[in-house]
């Protein structure tokens, strides 16, 4: 994706970047990586695994030696926390086989960040976006918009990246919430979720046997008659508290 046209609009659609640090993760020959330079981020860290990649990117930083940082390593297994100061973002075209876990792994950690600009395979991004009760409403959207304003920003067809992709791609807009649920918090959230669409025909009660479901569902207050793809991310939010007060014996 080297179109600056397309590549200054991702950028923009991060928001005003003067002052932010900015960690993109794949930047690839660095399309992207120069439109936010562009926008005068304060600081951009460009963390990206193929080493044939990071060639490119550190002969721009030459160019850039105060404002452009790479970093060669593994998304999934570096804490880009620890790149740079606050106020950070990510904004990035992430790699699509792991885009998912990434996206994951930041949100448990989504008070780090003011905003996340992803770009997705335009499926994912309806995945994180759905609304309760549509076709790709289901754990993705529920975590997502739990710990986020989410939110598709742009779509793009196969022909606007060199060589084109099979399908259609989209930016998302990630805007974490001021308040976080904590890590015990998170595990109960995802715990629910996966029993509860893991089975997306049975009613909730069936779903959620193994996490005692019927006592589970009496403590959020929820019928238990109803399907995972009916239930509003409050009323899981509901659940999860619900279920971590059953495992730590505790009123959460």
């Amino acid at each position: 994706m080297l179109d600056p046209g397309i590549t200054g609009h991702i950028a923009a659609l991060a928001g005003n970047l003067e002052g932010q640090h900015v960690v993109e993760v794949g930047p690839g020959p660095g399309g992207l990586t120069r439109s936010l330079l562009a926008a005068k981020a304060a600081s951009v860290h460009a963390v990206e695994l193929d080493t044939r990649a990071v060639a490119v990117i550190e002969e721009l930083a030459t160019v850039f030696p105060q404002r452009l940082r790479v970093t060669e390593a593994d998304a999934l297994k570096t804490d880009l926390t620890t790149l740079c100061p606050a106020p950070r973002q990510i904004v990035a075209n992430l790699p699509y086989n792991v885009a998912t876990p990434l996206l994951i792994g930041w949100l448990r950690q989504a008070s780090a960040w003011q905003r996340m600009t992803l770009m997705f395979q335009l499926e994912v991004a309806e995945r994180i976006c759905a609304r309760p009760d549509t076709t790709h409403y289901g754990r993705l959207a529920v975590i997502s918009q739990w710990c986020a304003d989410c939110d598709i920003v742009m779509k793009l067809p196969p022909g606007a990246f060199s060589p084109p992709p099979a399908v259609w791609s989209a930016v998302a807009s990630i805007r974490p919430h001021a308040e976080q649920p904590g890590p015990a918090l998170f595990k109960a959230m995802e715990q629910v979720t996966a029993a509860a669409f893991g089975q997306r025909r049975k009613m909730l009660r069936g779903a959620l046997k193994g996490l005692q479901g019927d006592r589970l569902l009496e403590k959020a207050g929820i019928d238990g008659t109803r399907r995972a793809e009916t239930l509003s991310v409050a009323e899981f939010d509901r659940l999860a508290r619900a279920h971590l007060g059953q495992g730590a014996g505790q009123t959460v």
